[in-house]
């Protein structure tokens, strides 16, 4: 398991590569200024999506 300092470092920097420094910094902005629910956003993201098909779109987004 990260650290928390490792964790927020890792994830900007993903954050950076795909939307370039404006839009991450944009993207964090919008998630602390309004109330936000992780979990329903999830829902909302990926609905009833089967696992192995999240899986299969997760490795083809890292080629």
């Amino acid at each position: 398991m990260l650290t928390d300092t490792v964790l927020k470092r890792k994830g900007f920097e993903i954050l950076t590569q795909s939307l370039g420094i404006l839009d991450s910094e944009r993207f964090v902005s919008l998630i602390l200024s309004e109330p936000f629910d992780y979990t329903e956003w999830q829902k909302d993201l990926y609905g009833d999506m089967p696992l192995d098909e999240f899986y299969e779109r997760v490795k083809t987004a890292r080629r």
